[in-house]
């Protein structure tokens, strides 16, 4: 079992693939993207997460890549100031804590980084899987001893292999779309974030103030194709059309932004991660959405168990990493129920919950 081929190229397929080749394996990441994926939103390294990075000897570089947010402040519908903090943030909770909050490019840029020796097919997705034999829409068949779906939310392997999305998607009832824009409102490592009834966001600085992240969501219930990306735009801008604040300025930016990302906040909940050869990593398998606050988090913890495993435990790895992980990501996923129902849990909560895994050493 040493010819592993890995589905997706955000965090969890790297870090899989930066620990499998530690080991020994040869490693296969398949990309359906040109390249890395620009944007995303600003993501958190937190709890057992932490000591996986650190293990890989990436910790201080982790930390060079922070935000370093000074604070936020929270406006309401008609944009006057609820509150100001220099304590909190949003996005990243806890500015006293030792969790790291990054742009997930520059996560996913760090661990491509890392892992020399693995090979990357972009442009290119998995067409079948028949036992070891995999098809590709570019690329000529091979097989793999291994295949894992780290693929995200629509995951492609989870398609193939396990059935139909429906079957296991959980939608909250939220939307959320990110995108990089210039730094339209001056903002100085901070944040501004407004609350609306159905739509709302917020923008916070990036890169040194060189950027900004805009965040734009509503509530409620459509219908829309993950993959028509000019459809998803025409919807913000309709959701946003009577927005007050800087909303316009966020909708021209919008249409400009080449790295807009769109979908519902949902969850993914399985019986198990596995079957036969083919095994699930992150939100492929366990997307708590980004009412968690953990998705990298247990992308990263889930990556260093599963590459364990295999190495120590062929035979009964994916039994085994299920076994570790299952209580970790049932309680991540718990509280980001919890946190759509009672905004403000707390922080006391959340801490158990990012601490409730200790991690073996393999």
């Amino acid at each position: 079992m040493k010819n592993v081929l890995i589905s997706g190229a955000s965090i969890g397929g790297p870090a899989l693939a930066y620990w499998l080749r530690r080991y020994g394996f040869t490693v296969t990441v398949v990309e359906r993207a040109r390249g890395l994926r620009p944007g995303g939103q600003a993501i958190d390294v937190r709890g057992p997460a932490l000591d996986v990075v650190e293990r890989m000897g990436l910790g201080a570089e982790l930390r060079a890549l922070s935000t370093n947010m000074r604070g936020m402040t929270m406006l309401d519908a008609e944009g006057n100031e609820l509150f100001s903090s220099t304590e909190h943030t949003l996005s990243g909770g806890d500015l006293s804590s030792p969790d790291v909050e990054l742009m997930r490019d520059d996560l996913a840029q760090l661990l491509f980084d890392a892992a020399p020796g693995v090979e990357y097919l972009f442009d290119d997705s998995i067409v079948s899987i028949d036992g070891t034999r995999v098809t590709f829409e570019r690329n000529a068949p091979r097989d793999f001893d291994v295949i894992v779906g780290a693929d995200g939310l629509h995951s492609n392997v989870r398609r193939l292999v396990f059935g139909p999305e429906e079957q296991f998607i959980s939608h909250l009832g939220m939307y959320l779309a990110v995108f990089t824009a210039p730094n339209f409102l001056g903002l100085d490592h901070w944040q501004v974030f407004q609350q609306g009834e159905i739509v709302g966001g917020g923008v916070m600085s990036a890169r040194a103030n060189a950027e900004c992240r805009v965040y734009m969501g509503f509530n409620g219930a459509v219908s829309f194709d993950y993959r028509d990306v000019e459809a998803q735009r025409r919807l913000l801008a309709e959701m946003f059309a009577d927005a007050g604040w800087e909303w316009q300025t966020a909708v021209k930016h919008m249409w400009e932004a080449p790295d807009f990302h769109f979908d519902s906040m949902s969850q993914i909940r399985m019986d198990s991660w596995s079957r036969d050869n083919v095994v699930l990593l992150g939100d492929a398998g366990y997307c708590g959405s980004p009412l968690s606050g953990q998705g990298t988090s247990m992308a990263l913890v889930g990556a260093y168990v599963l590459a364990g495993e295999l190495r120590d435990n062929p035979t009964g790895a994916f039994q085994r990493y299920e076994e570790i992980l299952r209580p970790y990501v049932t309680a991540n996923q718990d509280f980001a129920l919890r946190n759509r129902e009672n905004p403000g849990v707390p922080s006391e909560e959340f801490a158990q919950v990012v601490n409730s895994l200790q991690l073996s050493s393999y």
